[in-house]
């Protein structure tokens, strides 16, 4: 039996693992947590608009049916491609194939004391350490006796204003302003400040015109405050510099950067600026065609010499590349080298942001869509595309529930890491 091992149940390591069946290959498919994460709707867990459970998905349940597939839960320390290798906290896997889709973590661009000021947006933790700060600020708001003091504690700043950054704001704006507006006595949410932070000229960059300029319109209608061409030069207990100005914030948010996973430092192969593997372009490392790489932890130019973005139907159609690769190695009884395999090609099916309720930005090809038509189209790709006949269902319920009563039923504050 050859066996494969997959690095990360994320969006590439669960299309690979989905696709890939043969008779003569076992695969260990290694998370150091036990589920699949949609993470494109983890800003509506952050934002307490949708549960844990709504988002996520176990990989045991996802591949029950599947005896030719182990679940491991377990943290990778390094990776030995001579001796074919993984290293694992609790042990050591072998393997004839290696399928790298750890993806990325959060970045603070050389400034990792950032990190416990700014909560990044990569895990569940992280999306319920968000909401914890936030519903607590406005808790301890309404107790405060200064009015100063009180005013910081409703101020949220989010760093960074891409697809992550944009969808941030728009849904804490409207928990602040729509959601809280009747929960409180002693103060008014109304009052809060909810500050968007972008270091470019526009929000959605990357967007074609007039997407941008619509989705910042929609923003500022909402209430947020937007601050474009403004670079983060510092941040701290309840503050954020910007251009020497101190902004003081109860609850600051980072989304305006993410780095490879760290364990590409063991590998010893070439890695870009930003510590993704840079691979051939049929996604195998150089050197080693038995090793494939997907998703955010990889660098790649496709067959038309685009280079491929780090977004979850980029690492889906990579997973799926890569296991007919190794399928059509199995049947011809060796590994193939890169040069013989066909290149990936990416297909781009369009991009999305939503920013709020009824709005929202996509554009695929030559197609641009904004306001209704473009969130009910972001509604539906999010809702097809989520792991799970029972995720679609309550998602589907929670965002029926939130539309028609302007409330949200997910207002918990559970300290992760204080235990009384």
């Amino acid at each position: 039996m050859k066996h494969i091992v997959v690095l990360g149940g994320g969006f590439g390591g669960l299309a690979f693992t989905q696709r890939f069946r043969h008779e003569r290959v076992k695969i260990t498919l290694v998370d150091q947590t036990n589920h699949h994460l949609f993470q494109p709707l983890l800003y509506q867990v952050a934002t307490a608009g949708l549960t844990m459970p709504d988002v996520s998905e176990p990989l045991r349940s996802v591949f029950s049916g599947r005896p030719d597939v182990s679940c491991r839960m377990d943290r990778v320390t390094a990776i030995d491609l001579k001796q074919r290798l993984v290293r694992l906290e609790n042990g050591v896997l072998e393997y004839d194939y290696l399928v790298i889709a750890m993806g990325a973590v959060t970045g603070y661009f050389g400034n990792p004391e950032w990190e416990s000021h700014a909560v990044g947006l990569k895990s569940l933790r992280d999306a319920m350490e968000i909401r914890r700060r936030v519903l607590t600020a406005f808790e301890h708001a309404e107790t405060e006796e200064d009015p100063e003091r009180a005013k910081v504690l409703k101020t949220i700043v989010v760093i960074g204003g891409g697809p992550s950054g944009v969808e941030m704001a728009g849904a804490l704006a409207e928990l602040a302003y729509r959601v809280f507006r009747k929960d409180f006595r002693n103060i008014n949410p109304a009052d809060a400040r909810i500050i968007l932070i972008h270091s470019r000229d526009r929000v959605l960059n990357y967007f074609p015109d007039p997407l941008p300029q619509r989705a910042l319109k929609s923003l500022e209608r909402l209430g947020v405050e937007v601050m474009l061409e403004s670079r983060v030069e510092d941040i701290g207990q309840e503050q954020v510099t910007v251009g020497g100005q101190v902004i003081r914030a109860g609850t600051i948010v980072w989304t305006a950067g993410v780095v490879a996973n760290p364990v590409t430092q063991t590998l010893g192969t070439p890695l870009d600026k930003r510590g993704r593997i840079e691979v051939e372009p049929d996604a195998s490392l150089p050197g080693y065609p038995e090793v494939f790489a997907l998703g955010d932890i990889c660098s790649l130019s496709d067959a038309a010499g685009q280079q491929v973005p780090g977004v979850a139907p980029a690492a889906t159609q990579m997973g799926k590349h890569v296991a007919e690769l190794i399928l059509q190695d199995v049947a011809a009884g060796k590994i193939r080298a890169s040069e013989d395999r066909p290149a990936f090609t990416y297909l781009d099916k369009g991009t999305m942001a939503t920013i709020g309720r009824s709005k929202a930005v996509a554009f695929a090809g030559r197609w641009k869509l904004s306001g209704l038509m473009a969130w009910l189209a972001w509604l539906a790709v999010h809702l097809m595309f989520l792991i799970g006949f029972r995720n679609r269902v309550s998602v589907l319920f929670h965002w029926i529930y939130s539309y028609t009563n302007y409330r949200s039923g997910a207002r918990i504050i559970v300290d992760l890491e204080n235990k009384k």
